[in-house]
């Protein structure tokens, strides 16, 4: 038996819920004959995915990795440029960078929301900046029309990092089209899967569209000018789309086998239209948490702005400084309770690889100062029931009582 399984409140990594309709999607794929690759199950969920977010363009890919190193090669970074970065998310987020000849800087956190900082991503933007990469910590917009303020005037790519934000809206839109790039996870653990991995990329250009369909189907992503044709055509043959028609004058990225299967399309379209119905039980849990917290004097709940719809992809909120309570020691009592408990996300500019880079401990102060000693994840998924919920604020009373004696 899993750990999770044996918890009193499991925090499994299976964020959705897969049931009868993902079974019988399934079962019609692969009973159809029809192909398992780029086919009209995989065009489907890409329409109804760019539908949803609002964007001109959905593609896509095989891991919300992927969606992200996506972005990046359409950055075409070059030596010294520079992207500023949040700390606070899952390292693929800036992972892609790490290989590159760019100068990344990681801006500060809102100690609230625990994106972005504003503020500190104005005054890191340089002459040399040419991206920002973002996420929506937990599923909580950040300020978008803020920091697109700051950054379209300037020509710089703002990417969101949307792993964590479907079924949230910000001022009656939704993350994926709100800034230049949109990248999500259907992770096993995310609020909607495609069998345990896959991704989507959103924005609205059509050129990063064209390269985008280039680069995921195994073809080379370059810069073409018209050609005479040098070969024969040879019936039924299966050429590369550009062989007679055209010279390349470079290549900017040699393409990748980046395609979604059919099955992991059709199950991601009917998860899309189950959304509203797994957003509304992480709305109802996290609900359930706020209202028994708010009025502690030793926890700080989320603040939610009136036009945010928060995503509930996480709950997170804080032991507040001076209660007298160990955060540490109340995450280990929890555990002893049967809570479940993962903590997201180590500082990024502390791992080792980053470090090695130049960053160090004071870099981002709040950042820092939460994840050390504040911080709490508590379990939020649609499979929590009733029961589970009762076991956790009971679990929650019990172990901050012990904290406070």
């Amino acid at each position: 038996m899993s750990r999770a399984a044996a918890a009193e409140v499991p925090f499994p990594m299976l964020g959705g819920v897969l049931d009868e309709p993902e079974l019988a999607v399934l079962g019609e794929v692969l009973r159809s004959g029809d192909r398992l690759s780029q086919g009209q199950w995989r065009d489907r969920f890409e329409r109804a995915f760019a539908d949803h977010v609002g964007a001109r363009h959905a593609l896509t890919v095989t891991s919300g990795t992927v969606a992200l190193e996506m972005a990046v090669r359409l950055l075409d970074l070059q030596p010294g440029d520079e992207v500023i970065a949040t700390p606070q998310t899952f390292q693929a987020t800036v992972h892609a960078l790490l290989g590159l000849p760019v100068t990344v800087r990681f801006c500060d956190i809102d100690a609230n929301s625990l994106n972005i900082d504003v503020a500190r991503m104005a005054e890191l933007v340089t002459p040399r900046t040419r991206a920002v990469m973002l996420v929506h910590y937990g599923g909580l917009p950040a300020p978008m029309d803020e920091i697109m303020a700051i950054t379209r005037p300037r020509g710089i790519v703002v990417v969101e990092d949307c792993a964590h934000a479907l079924g949230a809206s910000y001022r009656g839109r939704r993350p994926g089209a709100l800034a230049d790039i949109g990248c999500f996870s259907f992770h096993s653990s995310k609020t909607i899967t495609t069998l345990g991995e896959g991704g989507m990329i959103t924005f609205d250009r059509d050129d990063w569209a064209e390269r985008v369909a280039r680069i995921r189907g195994n073809d080379c992503d370059g810069v073409y000018r018209a050609a005479t044709a040098r070969f024969d055509e040879v019936p039924k043959a299966l050429y590369p789309g550009l062989a007679h028609t055209h010279e390349c004058v470079t290549v900017r990225d040699p393409g990748t086998n980046a395609t979604m299967g059919e099955p992991a399309a059709a199950v991601g379209l009917v998860q899309l239209g189950r959304l509203a119905e797994l957003s509304a039980r992480r709305r109802h849990v996290a609900g359930v948490l706020d209202d028994h917290l708010r009025d502690r004097d030793d926890i700080r709940i989320q603040a939610v702005p009136p036009d945010v719809v928060h995503g509930r992809h996480l709950y997170t909120c804080f032991v507040e400084p001076g209660s007298g309570i160990d955060r540490n020691a109340l995450i280990r009592s929890l555990e002893d309770l049967g809570v479940e408990m993962w903590l997201r996300y180590f500082p990024l500019h502390l791992l080792p690889e980053w470090r090695s880079r130049g960053h160090d401990f004071g870099e981002c102060p709040t950042a820092e100062r939460l994840w050390f000693g504040s911080q709490l994840n508590l379990p939020c998924h649609p499979a929590l029931t009733d029961i589970h919920l009762e076991r956790l604020v009971a679990a929650l009373d019990k172990a901050l009582a012990g904290a406070r004696a």
